[in-house]
């Protein structure tokens, strides 16, 4: 690019511009300065003696990392005092919890995986944190769970920060889908990527096979389609990658294509899925939609999804577009 514009410069030309409120601006810039100090903490690995469990789980019954605790509590403490929330919800937590009385409240509530991808930390590779921005509903003086019920469509921004051998900041306000990288010298995010687009057509996809006896049956017969190849119905040969890092799969597929799927199983057919839809779905959704792509759950658009629970899991089908197409019409039709 011919000049450098800072993630700071920018949110103040989108509010120029009306895009996003001063509040919005502050409140992102706020996540943005959290994420610096998480990527921080991750790029010190041994080093810092934060690798590990923590020896705590979450509502999920998952086992904690010591760096998943860190990095909640980093985001908490950054965004109590700002003025701009009145709640925050983050996978982490039981329920969601408001501004303390001691601090201004605003009119924002943010959602947060603080480090998606934690169990790959211990082997170096790249984890993220992903955040949804919501509008608490109005007349609200104490937000609960159920103001953040809110379907992925009424996010006003969205995002997630990679960190990998560059640190870099995914954002989209509604309009368009754009990227910054870490200066670590000078410490703040920069323009890099403006208006990303992914390309309709693709011949990657990324899936965990491991699973493969445990899908559906329109699922199996979609990926066995695409196993086969050029002498296969699909008449074209495809990749496969897999990173188990939801925030890297998802970047690949920013940066050059593909299609991203966490189906249903039937491993442990209580739940609908595997990703979460509030710190998941929702945000990477609106991500992928706003770099003109497709989010579904195999059947409907993830964004349409009314939430009955804050930890609600969905299947996950997000990337190309006519690749995601191609994918719910093995499930449509089948139904």
């Amino acid at each position: 690019m011919s000049q450098r514009i800072s993630l700071t410069r920018f949110l103040i030309e989108e509010q120029h511009l009306g895009h996003i409120s001063a509040d919005l601006r502050q409140l992102i810039a706020i996540v943005a300065r959290a994420c610096t100090s998480i990527a921080i903490t991750v790029s010190k690995g041994a080093l810092g003696g934060a690798l590990g469990d923590a020896g705590t789980g979450n509502i999920q019954g998952e086992v904690q990392k010591k760096l998943d605790v860190l990095s909640n509590e980093i985001l908490l403490e950054a965004n109590a005092w700002g003025g701009h929330l009145a709640a925050c919800a983050s996978e982490e937590m039981d329920h969601c919890q408001p501004v303390p009385d001691i601090y201004p409240r605003g009119n924002f509530l943010l959602l947060f995986d603080p480090l998606d991808g934690s169990s790959n930390i211990d082997v170096n590779v790249s984890v993220g944190t992903i955040f949804s921005v919501l509008r608490c509903p109005e007349g609200i003086n104490a937000a609960t769970d159920e103001h953040f019920l809110q379907p992925g469509r009424r996010q006003v921004a969205a995002g997630y920060c990679i960190y990998g051998p560059s640190t870099m900041f995914a954002l989209t306000i509604g309009h368009g889908t754009h990227a910054f990288t870490l200066d670590r010298e000078q410490g703040l995010f920069v323009l890099t990527q403006r208006d990303i687009r992914i390309p309709e057509d693709t011949r990657e996809f990324a899936i965990n096979m491991s699973n493969h006896r445990h899908w559906e049956t329109p699922m199996q017969q979609y990926v066995d389609d695409l196993l086969a190849g050029r002498e296969g119905p699909r008449g074209q040969d495809f990749n496969m990658r897999w990173i188990a890092s939801m925030v890297a799969d998802v970047h690949r597929i920013l940066t050059r294509g593909g299609i991203f799927i966490y189906p249903w199983d039937k491993k442990d057919p209580s739940k609908p899925g595997k990703l979460r839809l509030m710190y998941e779905a929702n945000p990477m959704g609106m991500l992928v939609e706003q770099a003109g792509g497709a989010a579904y759950n195999g059947r409907e658009r993830i964004l349409d999804i009314q939430p009955d629970q804050l930890h609600q899991r969905v299947p996950v089908f997000l990337g190309s577009k006519n690749e995601v197409a191609a994918a719910v019409r093995y499930h449509t039709q089948a139904d």
